[in-house]
């Protein structure tokens, strides 16, 4: 095997397994409303996520080759790597963007370990910026685009980051005060059952735009290494394997439950009933769909946070959690510098030891290691579907009262 071989080898292997983490580290996001109002119970949630994510992941592939292009300048418009970075093979290409995938996996990691739900595309966004800084310089980094639209680091990430959370909390608040305000003098129990199936509607939905959007990165990236290894040519389409496996990876990691996040979003922040359940769902995904539609990247972590944040203001009596959202605010801040610290010193290793396969090795050993301790480190306090949905104070919630006949579980 070649060198350029050997580092697509651990490429396409690190975009895999960033793919993974993204799955498992975003299942929140669609159900941890679900679960926490026992709309599902918590493997029949993750199931139903990872089932829409595989299916979501094959929906539509439209902007997995350029998807890159909004924050580095590492291709041309069409998806084709920059010619100056295809020397040796197109090592220099593959070192930046495994190093990028490193940044990514190593914040989603540390950030699943402490249960803060981050974003995974500002992840791998922050880690590719900080892998082409430390490559390629400043003007390695699309900022701000060529100033005729929103674009860049600043109009793709930046301000809908900003502006997101907030519309999604202003929808979900006005739409939980409606609900409340509708089914006064409604007897609880006509209406919860809606309520359930309602949500599982539109948290379904969110499953299914999520494996759509998400995939499509990793999509993008795999195929962006097999054109600069000169293993592919057609920029126009993504080798069916790459959407295969992304699928399937994304798909696995959404089936696993990132179940410290769910507790944090489904429990830590307030208080969820079925009414604000449904709000919350509905809320995230017609923020989603709406700026896809108008050609937004949004971060489904701050939609769904936002989301659950209004719901608690929007219902009478609720109590929200303000000290862990300023946690998960904090988070969101430093995920995209966190993460391109991390990609700047895998490129700095990598090249120190020539920028070949020596280079590319040690950054996936010290990867495998910082999993390896974080997986570790987990297990000390395991939080898994059994105590997914205990008390935040730490006290086990007392025994579910029955579910009526026809509830869905």
């Amino acid at each position: 095997m070649t060198d350029t071989s050997v580092i697509l080898a651990l490429v396409v292997v690190t975009a895999l397994g960033f793919d993974f983490t993204n799955g498992f580290h975003d299942t929140a996001n669609a159900m941890a409303s679900s679960i926490a109002t026992k709309a599902l119970r918590p493997k029949a949630a993750v199931a139903l996520s990872g089932i829409l994510n595989l299916i979501g992941a094959f929906l539509s592939v439209e902007v997995a080759l350029t998807v890159t292009n909004a924050v580095v300048r590492i291709q041309n418009s069409t998806g084709t790597p920059k010619p100056e970075l295809l020397a040796d093979g197109g090592s220099a290409l593959l070192l930046i963007v495994l190093a990028g995938l490193v940044g990514g996996i190593v914040w989603n990691l540390l950030t699943w370990l402490l249960g803060l739900p981050s974003s995974s595309s500002h992840a791998l966004f922050g880690g590719l910026i900080g892998a082409s800084i430390a490559g390629l310089g400043w003007a390695g980094v699309n900022w701000t685009g060529d100033g005729s639209k929103l674009d860049g680091v600043i109009g793709k990430v930046i301000l809908p980051a900003l502006i997101s959370p907030v519309i999604a909390g202003a929808v979900a608040a006005a739409g939980t005060w409606l609900v409340y305000r509708v089914t006064v003098g409604v007897a609880q129990r006509f209406t919860e059952n809606g309520f359930r199936w309602g949500q599982i509607g539109s948290a379904s939905l969110i499953s299914l735009a999520h494996g759509t959007n998400d995939a499509q990165k990793t999509m993008g990236v795999i195929t962006l290494a097999l054109i600069a290894a000169g293993d592919w040519t057609d920029t126009g389409n993504i080798p069916f394997w790459v959407k295969a496996a992304c699928a399937v990876a994304i798909a696995l990691g959404t089936y696993l439950g990132g179940w410290r996040i769910i507790r944090t979003l489904g429990k830590g922040l307030v208080e969820i009933t079925p009414p604000q359940g449904l709000a919350v769902d509905s809320a995230s995904a017609a923020v989603i769909l709406a700026s896809s539609h108008l050609g937004f990247a949004l971060s489904t972590t701050h939609v769904a946070t936002g989301s659950i944040l209004g719901s608690g203001v929007g219902r009478p009596g609720a109590q929200v959690r303000w000290r862990v959202a300023g946690r998960l605010v904090a988070a969101w801040l430093i995920t995209l510098p966190a993460a391109a610290i991390v990609g700047a010193l895998m490129w700095w290793v990598g090249n120190l030891l020539g920028g070949g396969t020596a280079g590319a090795v040690v950054i996936f050993v010290i990867l495998l290691a910082l999993a390896g301790f974080m997986y570790l480190r987990s297990r000390r306090e395991r939080v898994d579907h059994q105590n997914v949905n205990d008390e935040w104070d730490g006290v086990p919630t007392a025994e579910p009262e029955p579910v009526p006949a026809g509830t869905p579980s």
